[in-house]
Order: structure tokens, then sequence, then C-alpha cells
């Protein structure tokens, strides 16, 4: 038995590293598969016309700043951007006014009911926006609530609730009683000990709701395009898809791939300012949960 097994172990070494390298070449497939058009996009954004058209492959033989330029003036990507930036600030505010003291509620606390509650929530994550949009929008224009910033964020951090709560109470649920305890031997009530102790030592998983919600918020097209209809309100998304409809016809494709750069670069940014929060907030909550 000895022996036989001595003669697999090479066996054993050469399919283990042959698995290996066919996982990594994998990951390199995917990882060019994301890269690749995302380079092509920013070397486009610094081309002119003539060399898009001539031949889309190669690289721009100089940079022309003028494209983007021209997104933030004739495009007006500046202003789709401030909109954006306004309903992702107000979204977020609502949904954490309302997701934390709900969740700390949930994951802390024990009275009757709160299975239903609990439920009821989880029962909201199998509920997608796009198929309550028309009741929602008739109820949005019976209550004059169309065409308003402040509605919009609403409706986006209503959205986000279900799995905002879901997130956080397995964060909540793991924290020690002692801590609230100690909190209120000292005199602090629920409100004080939620903002003073649970809060902070919730934040992992605060910082990855915060990470999700400003994705989904930032990209979110259908919802935007259909309660908004001023153009000097549209946020990022609906700018765009405007845009790529005229420059269609424009032929102004420079100012187009510069308008999608700069859309791309606050996603990118966050994620990379947040990436080890975020992985972090996730092996957490895995663990945790």
């Amino acid at each position: 038995m000895a022996t036989e097994s001595t003669l697999n172990r090479p066996e054993k070494r050469a399919g283990s590293m042959i698995g290996k390298t066919l996982l990594r070449l994998l990951l390199i497939v995917q990882t060019a598969a994301v890269v690749y058009p995302l380079l092509w996009n920013v070397l486009a954004s610094f081309k002119t016309n003539a060399e898009i058209m001539e031949n889309p492959w190669k690289l721009p033989k100089g940079i022309e700043w003028i494209n983007y330029a021209h997104a933030f003036t004739s495009a007006r990507i500046g202003d789709y951007m401030l909109n954006s930036v306004l309903v992702v600030i107000l979204s977020m505010a609502i949904l954490l006014v309302a997701a934390v003291p709900s969740a700390y509620v949930l994951g802390r606390m024990r009275f009757r009911g709160r299975s239903f509650f609990t439920n009821f929530y989880m029962a909201g994550l199998f509920v997608g926006g796009v198929y309550v949009i028309v009741p929602l929008f008739i109820l949005m224009n019976s209550l004059h609530m169309l065409d308003n910033r402040f509605w919009l964020s609403a409706v986006y951090a209503t959205g986000s609730l279900p799995f905002s709560i879901f997130l956080l109470t397995s964060f909540m649920k793991s924290i020690p009683h002692d801590y609230e305890e100690a909190a209120m031997i000292d005199g602090c009530g629920y409100f004080s000990t939620m903002f003073r102790i649970i809060v902070p030592m919730a934040r992992p998983g605060i910082i990855t709701l915060i990470v999700f919600s400003f994705f989904d918020f930032w990209n979110e097209y259908v919802m935007a395009m259909t309660f908004i209809s001023s153009d000097a309100k549209k946020t990022i998304p609906v700018g765009l898809s405007n845009l790529m409809q005229i420059q269609q016809y424009a032929t102004d494709w420079g100012s187009l791939f510069a308008g999608l750069v700069i859309v791309l670069a606050p996603t990118i940014l966050v994620y990379v300012l947040l990436q080890k929060k975020l992985t972090e907030g996730m092996m957490l909550g895995g663990v945790k949960g």
C-alpha cells in the first residue's frame, strides 16, 4: 500500500498542477474580457472621429482632450453627473436613516411580531422594481411626485431597503449584548447606544452597504427614465443614453467615448478606494451570518 501511494503521488501532483494552470488561464481570459473593453474605450476617447472611423483598433496618434471638453459642454455630461451625485447622496441618506435603526431593532431586540417584520422585509428581496414600476408611476403621478429628484431618491432608497436590512441585521446580531448592558448602566438610552456603540462596531457592514448602494443608484436607468421628464433633472444613465442616440447622427464619436469614460470614472474610483473595506465587510458578513 505504501508503494502504491508513493507511485500515485507524482500523478496527483501533476493533476493538481494542471488544474491550477487551467484555473489561472481561465482567470486571465476573464480578466482580459473585462479589462480590454474598458481600455479600448479610454483609448477611443483620445481619438479623432477620422481615426475612429478609419480603424478603431489602432492606437491614437495624439491625445484629443477636446473630446472631454465637448462631453462636458455640448453633451452636458457635467450637468447629468451633478444630478446623479445629488440623487445618490439623497438616496444614501434616506436609506441609512431607514435601514440602520430597522436592522438594529430586528437584529438585537426581542418583541412580539419581530419574525413577521423580518419575513416581510425579506419578501421584498424577491420583488423587482421593474414589476411595480407601472402602479408606482400611477401613484406618483396622482400625488404629483414625478419629475422630482427627491422622490426619485426616495424610490431608490425604498427599493434597496430589504437588501440593506438583510445585510445589516447579520452584523447587528453578531455584536455581543455586553456592550449594550454596559452602555445602559452608564445611562445611555436606545438611540444613544445605537449611535455610540452599535453603529461604530457595525461599520464594515455599513461601508459594504454604501458601496453596493452607490453602484446600484449610480447606474440605475429604468426608474430614472420613467419618473424624470425634464432634461435638466436627468441622471447620468439617461443622459448618456440620449447622448448615444444623438451622437449616432452627429458622428461625434470621440465625445461619446469621453462621456463613457467620465461615467465609469466615479465607480472605478469608489471601488479602488473602498475595495479592501468591501472585501472585509463581505467576509465578516459571511462569517457572522
